[in-house]
């Protein structure tokens, strides 16, 4: 299978076991001291980084530091809103849209060689 492909389904594994860890704790662990969700957190961060560390290795073989960050700053954002919007309900912004639209300005200047 193409390094890529690999690279970018390992990455949007390890993005949604991030997003909770970062973040689920608030909604879950509200109302348990910080240092419970952190220990919490942290176990969860571990299957993250199981599927972060190949990847970026497997990535690696065929991209650069810089093309593999903001690869996975867009799956980022891609997990990011609808975790936002569908477990911690909160609203939809605009500003997703416009984040978004930087993104893939950032792409752009990232991959140009490879498009041009």
């Amino acid at each position: 299978m193409n390094p890529v492909v690999v690279s970018v389904l390992l990455l949007i594994c390890s993005n949604v076991f991030m997003t909770f860890a970062w973040y689920a704790h608030l909604k879950e662990l509200n109302s348990k001291p910080w240092l419970v969700a952190a220990l919490v957190s942290w176990g969860i961060a571990l299957f993250e980084y199981m599927f972060q560390v190949p990847a970026n290795r497997i990535g690696y073989s065929v991209l650069s530091v810089g093309q593999l960050k903001i690869i996975q700053e867009v799956i980022t954002l891609s997990v990011f809103v609808p975790f936002t919007l569908l477990y911690l309900k909160e609203p939809l912004k605009l500003d997703y849209l416009w984040a978004g639209l930087c993104l893939l300005g950032a792409v752009f200047f990232m991959f140009r060689e490879k498009l041009v």
